[in-house]
Protein backbone atom coordinates (compact mmCIF):
# COMPACT_ATOMS: atom_id res chain seq x y z
CA UNK A 1 0.00 0.00 0.00
CA UNK A 2 2.89 2.39 0.63
CA UNK A 3 3.71 2.93 -3.09
CA UNK A 4 -0.01 3.50 -3.78
CA UNK A 5 -0.21 6.12 -1.04
CA UNK A 6 2.92 7.78 -2.39
CA UNK A 7 1.32 7.80 -5.84
CA UNK A 8 -1.97 9.42 -4.79
CA UNK A 9 -0.25 11.77 -2.28
CA UNK A 10 -2.88 12.01 0.51
CA UNK A 11 -0.68 14.51 2.38
CA UNK A 12 -1.46 16.97 -0.44
CA UNK A 13 -5.18 16.73 0.26
CA UNK A 14 -4.68 19.46 2.84
CA UNK A 15 -4.84 21.89 -0.11
CA UNK A 16 -8.52 20.99 -0.51
CA UNK A 17 -9.28 22.49 2.90
CA UNK A 18 -9.55 25.72 0.88
CA UNK A 19 -13.15 24.60 0.30
CA UNK A 20 -13.76 25.39 3.99
CA UNK A 21 -12.74 29.03 3.62
CA UNK A 22 -16.15 30.42 2.50
CA UNK A 23 -18.09 28.65 5.26
CA UNK A 24 -15.52 29.76 7.86
CA UNK A 25 -15.70 33.42 6.81
CA UNK A 26 -19.48 33.21 6.60
CA UNK A 27 -19.60 32.23 10.28
CA UNK A 28 -21.35 28.94 9.52
CA UNK A 29 -18.54 26.51 10.33
CA UNK A 30 -20.44 24.77 13.13
CA UNK A 31 -23.66 24.12 11.24
CA UNK A 32 -23.31 20.33 11.03
CA UNK A 33 -25.30 19.74 7.84
CA UNK A 34 -23.28 22.32 5.94
CA UNK A 35 -19.96 20.96 7.19
CA UNK A 36 -20.98 17.47 6.04
CA UNK A 37 -21.62 18.77 2.53
CA UNK A 38 -18.26 20.57 2.46
CA UNK A 39 -16.44 17.47 3.71
CA UNK A 40 -18.03 15.46 0.90
CA UNK A 41 -16.85 18.13 -1.53
CA UNK A 42 -13.32 17.89 -0.11
CA UNK A 43 -13.37 14.12 -0.65
CA UNK A 44 -14.49 14.60 -4.28
CA UNK A 45 -11.76 17.17 -4.89
CA UNK A 46 -9.14 14.98 -3.21
CA UNK A 47 -9.99 11.96 -5.38
CA UNK A 48 -9.78 14.00 -8.59
CA UNK A 49 -6.61 15.79 -7.42
CA UNK A 50 -4.93 12.43 -6.76
CA UNK A 51 -5.93 11.36 -10.26
CA UNK A 52 -4.27 14.51 -11.62
CA UNK A 53 -1.07 13.69 -9.71
CA UNK A 54 -1.03 10.30 -11.45
CA UNK A 55 -1.61 11.88 -14.88
CA UNK A 56 1.29 14.26 -14.25
CA UNK A 57 3.54 11.44 -13.02
CA UNK A 58 2.71 9.29 -16.05
CA UNK A 59 3.52 12.19 -18.37
CA UNK A 60 6.80 13.05 -16.59
CA UNK A 61 8.28 9.64 -15.80
CA UNK A 62 11.48 10.21 -17.78
CA UNK A 63 11.98 13.77 -16.51
CA UNK A 64 11.31 12.73 -12.91
CA UNK A 65 14.03 10.08 -13.13
CA UNK A 66 16.53 12.96 -13.33
CA UNK A 67 15.04 14.89 -10.41
CA UNK A 68 16.95 14.42 -7.12
CA UNK A 69 13.70 14.01 -5.15
CA UNK A 70 11.04 12.94 -7.65
CA UNK A 71 13.08 9.97 -8.90
CA UNK A 72 12.02 8.10 -5.74
CA UNK A 73 8.32 8.37 -6.64
CA UNK A 74 6.52 5.07 -7.41
CA UNK A 75 6.37 5.45 -11.22
CA UNK A 76 9.92 6.72 -11.95
CA UNK A 77 11.36 4.21 -9.47
CA UNK A 78 9.36 1.32 -10.92
CA UNK A 79 7.55 0.52 -7.66
CA UNK A 80 4.23 0.79 -9.53
CA UNK A 81 3.71 -0.14 -13.19
CA UNK A 82 2.02 2.13 -15.73
CA UNK A 83 -0.91 -0.28 -16.15
CA UNK A 84 -1.58 -0.31 -12.40
CA UNK A 85 -1.36 3.48 -12.32
CA UNK A 86 -3.97 3.74 -15.11
CA UNK A 87 -6.38 1.51 -13.17
CA UNK A 88 -5.97 3.59 -10.00
CA UNK A 89 -6.38 6.76 -12.08
CA UNK A 90 -9.69 5.57 -13.56
CA UNK A 91 -11.06 4.58 -10.14
CA UNK A 92 -10.14 7.96 -8.62
CA UNK A 93 -11.58 10.11 -11.41
CA UNK A 94 -14.83 8.15 -11.74
CA UNK A 95 -15.37 8.14 -7.97
CA UNK A 96 -14.58 11.84 -7.54
CA UNK A 97 -16.72 13.07 -10.44
CA UNK A 98 -19.63 10.79 -9.49
CA UNK A 99 -19.62 12.11 -5.93
CA UNK A 100 -19.47 15.69 -7.26
CA UNK A 101 -22.47 15.01 -9.52
CA UNK A 102 -24.53 13.91 -6.50
CA UNK A 103 -23.57 17.02 -4.55
CA UNK A 104 -24.18 19.91 -6.95
CA UNK A 105 -24.18 20.41 -10.72
CA UNK A 106 -22.24 23.68 -10.57
CA UNK A 107 -19.74 22.07 -8.23
CA UNK A 108 -19.30 19.26 -10.76
CA UNK A 109 -18.67 21.83 -13.50
CA UNK A 110 -16.03 23.62 -11.40
CA UNK A 111 -14.36 20.31 -10.58
CA UNK A 112 -14.44 19.44 -14.29
CA UNK A 113 -12.83 22.79 -15.15
CA UNK A 114 -10.18 22.09 -12.50
CA UNK A 115 -9.53 18.66 -14.04
CA UNK A 116 -9.32 19.96 -17.63
CA UNK A 117 -7.10 22.87 -16.58
CA UNK A 118 -4.68 20.52 -14.86
CA UNK A 119 -4.64 18.04 -17.73
CA UNK A 120 -3.68 20.95 -19.96
CA UNK A 121 -1.05 21.88 -17.39
CA UNK A 122 0.41 18.36 -17.43
CA UNK A 123 0.47 18.20 -21.22
CA UNK A 124 2.27 21.44 -21.97
CA UNK A 125 0.88 24.52 -20.24
CA UNK A 126 3.31 24.03 -17.36
CA UNK A 127 6.13 24.72 -19.82
CA UNK A 128 4.87 28.23 -20.56
CA UNK A 129 6.50 30.71 -18.14
CA UNK A 130 4.16 32.77 -15.94
CA UNK A 131 1.15 30.89 -17.37
CA UNK A 132 2.25 27.87 -15.32
CA UNK A 133 2.16 29.98 -12.15
CA UNK A 134 -1.34 31.27 -12.79
CA UNK A 135 -2.77 27.83 -13.61
CA UNK A 136 -1.61 26.41 -10.28
CA UNK A 137 -2.93 29.50 -8.49
CA UNK A 138 -6.30 29.22 -10.24
CA UNK A 139 -6.60 25.75 -8.75
CA UNK A 140 -6.78 27.25 -5.26
CA UNK A 141 -9.28 29.88 -6.40
CA UNK A 142 -11.48 27.16 -7.93
CA UNK A 143 -11.36 25.22 -4.67
CA UNK A 144 -12.48 28.28 -2.70
CA UNK A 145 -15.36 29.09 -5.05
CA UNK A 146 -16.37 25.42 -5.09
CA UNK A 147 -16.81 25.55 -1.33
CA UNK A 148 -19.00 28.61 -1.73
CA UNK A 149 -21.09 26.97 -4.47
CA UNK A 150 -21.82 23.90 -2.34
CA UNK A 151 -23.42 26.03 0.37
CA UNK A 152 -24.72 28.93 -1.68
CA UNK A 153 -22.21 31.34 -0.17
CA UNK A 154 -20.96 34.18 -2.36
CA UNK A 155 -17.18 34.49 -2.28
CA UNK A 156 -16.25 38.17 -1.99
CA UNK A 157 -13.86 39.92 -4.36
CA UNK A 158 -11.56 40.57 -1.40
CA UNK A 159 -11.32 36.88 -0.59
CA UNK A 160 -10.76 35.91 -4.23
CA UNK A 161 -7.94 38.44 -4.57
CA UNK A 162 -6.19 37.31 -1.39
CA UNK A 163 -6.48 33.61 -2.27
CA UNK A 164 -5.00 34.28 -5.72
CA UNK A 165 -2.14 36.36 -4.33
CA UNK A 166 -1.32 33.83 -1.63
CA UNK A 167 -1.37 30.97 -4.13
CA UNK A 168 0.98 32.86 -6.48
CA UNK A 169 3.30 33.54 -3.56
CA UNK A 170 3.46 29.84 -2.63
CA UNK A 171 3.98 28.74 -6.26
CA UNK A 172 6.80 31.25 -6.73
CA UNK A 173 8.51 29.92 -3.59
CA UNK A 174 8.25 26.39 -5.00
CA UNK A 175 9.71 27.53 -8.35
CA UNK A 176 12.61 29.09 -6.48
CA UNK A 177 13.34 25.73 -4.89
CA UNK A 178 13.36 24.19 -8.39
CA UNK A 179 16.00 26.72 -9.48
CA UNK A 180 18.17 25.96 -6.44
CA UNK A 181 17.91 22.21 -7.11
CA UNK A 182 18.60 22.77 -10.80
CA UNK A 183 21.79 24.69 -10.01
CA UNK A 184 23.05 22.03 -7.58
CA UNK A 185 22.18 19.01 -9.74
CA UNK A 186 23.17 20.63 -13.09
CA UNK A 187 20.03 19.19 -14.72
CA UNK A 188 16.76 20.66 -15.98
CA UNK A 189 14.20 20.15 -13.20
CA UNK A 190 11.34 21.97 -14.94
CA UNK A 191 11.32 23.26 -18.53
CA UNK A 192 9.69 26.58 -17.61
CA UNK A 193 12.41 27.16 -15.00
CA UNK A 194 14.84 28.10 -17.77
CA UNK A 195 12.80 31.30 -18.22
CA UNK A 196 13.21 32.25 -14.55
CA UNK A 197 16.19 33.16 -12.40
CA UNK A 198 16.66 33.81 -8.69
CA UNK A 199 16.62 37.59 -9.12
CA UNK A 200 13.24 37.47 -10.87
CA UNK A 201 11.73 35.02 -8.37
CA UNK A 202 13.09 36.93 -5.36
CA UNK A 203 11.68 40.20 -6.71
CA UNK A 204 8.26 38.62 -7.33
CA UNK A 205 8.23 37.04 -3.86
CA UNK A 206 8.97 40.40 -2.29
CA UNK A 207 6.24 42.11 -4.32
CA UNK A 208 3.61 39.50 -3.57
CA UNK A 209 4.49 39.34 0.12
CA UNK A 210 3.99 43.10 0.38
CA UNK A 211 0.78 43.12 -1.68
CA UNK A 212 -0.71 40.24 0.34
CA UNK A 213 -0.11 42.08 3.62
CA UNK A 214 -1.51 45.36 2.26
CA UNK A 215 -4.54 43.62 0.73
CA UNK A 216 -5.24 41.81 3.99
CA UNK A 217 -5.01 45.03 6.02
CA UNK A 218 -7.37 46.78 3.58
CA UNK A 219 -9.73 43.81 3.86
CA UNK A 220 -9.82 43.89 7.67
CA UNK A 221 -10.50 47.65 7.87
CA UNK A 222 -12.90 47.96 4.93
CA UNK A 223 -16.36 49.27 5.85
CA UNK A 224 -18.03 46.33 4.08
CA UNK A 225 -16.14 43.72 6.13
CA UNK A 226 -16.46 45.60 9.43
CA UNK A 227 -20.21 45.83 8.88
CA UNK A 228 -20.48 42.18 7.80
CA UNK A 229 -18.74 40.85 10.91
CA UNK A 230 -20.02 43.63 13.15
CA UNK A 231 -16.48 44.16 14.49
CA UNK A 232 -13.73 46.71 13.98
CA UNK A 233 -11.07 44.47 15.51
CA UNK A 234 -10.28 42.24 12.53
CA UNK A 235 -7.09 44.22 11.92
CA UNK A 236 -5.58 42.46 14.98
CA UNK A 237 -5.34 39.23 12.95
CA UNK A 238 -2.89 41.00 10.61
CA UNK A 239 -0.16 40.28 13.16
CA UNK A 240 -0.35 36.54 12.47
CA UNK A 241 -0.53 37.03 8.69
CA UNK A 242 2.63 39.16 8.71
CA UNK A 243 4.44 36.68 10.98
CA UNK A 244 3.45 33.75 8.74
CA UNK A 245 4.58 35.52 5.55
CA UNK A 246 7.90 36.51 7.15
CA UNK A 247 8.54 32.94 8.29
CA UNK A 248 7.74 31.57 4.82
CA UNK A 249 10.16 34.06 3.28
CA UNK A 250 12.79 32.96 5.78
CA UNK A 251 12.26 29.30 4.82
CA UNK A 252 12.45 30.23 1.14
CA UNK A 253 15.29 32.76 1.03
CA UNK A 254 17.44 31.77 4.02
CA UNK A 255 16.87 28.05 4.51
CA UNK A 256 16.14 27.49 0.78
CA UNK A 257 13.68 24.74 1.55
CA UNK A 258 10.39 25.74 -0.08
CA UNK A 259 9.99 22.74 -2.40
CA UNK A 260 6.83 21.48 -0.70
CA UNK A 261 4.37 24.11 0.60
CA UNK A 262 2.17 21.31 1.96
CA UNK A 263 5.04 19.88 4.00
CA UNK A 264 5.92 23.31 5.36
CA UNK A 265 2.35 24.05 6.41
CA UNK A 266 2.12 20.70 8.18
CA UNK A 267 5.58 20.42 9.74
CA UNK A 268 6.89 23.93 10.42
CA UNK A 269 5.98 24.68 14.04
CA UNK A 270 6.21 28.46 13.69
CA UNK A 271 3.83 28.59 10.72
CA UNK A 272 1.49 26.08 12.36
CA UNK A 273 1.46 28.23 15.48
CA UNK A 274 0.65 31.41 13.56
CA UNK A 275 -2.13 29.66 11.60
CA UNK A 276 -3.67 28.32 14.82
CA UNK A 277 -3.51 31.75 16.45
CA UNK A 278 -5.01 33.36 13.34
CA UNK A 279 -7.89 30.85 13.34
CA UNK A 280 -8.51 31.32 17.07
CA UNK A 281 -8.48 35.11 16.81
CA UNK A 282 -10.78 35.08 13.78
CA UNK A 283 -13.02 32.56 15.52
CA UNK A 284 -13.37 34.80 18.56
CA UNK A 285 -14.23 37.80 16.38
CA UNK A 286 -16.66 36.01 14.04
CA UNK A 287 -18.39 33.53 16.32
CA UNK A 288 -18.61 35.50 19.58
Amino acid sequence: MRPVLQLIRPTHWIKNLFLLIPVFFAGRLFQLEQVEIILAGIVAFSLVASGIYIINDLKDIEVDKLHPRKKARPLPSGAISKSTAFVILAILLISGLTLAAFLNTTFLILLGVYLILNIGYSFGLKNIPIVDLFIVSLGFLIRTHSGGVLLGIEVSHWLSIMIMLLALFLVLAKRRDDLVLQASSHSVIRKASSSYNLEFINACLTIFAAVIVVAYIMYTVSAEVVQHFNSSYLFITTLFVVAGIMRYLQITLVEQNSGSPTSILVKDKFILFTIILWIISFYIIIYN
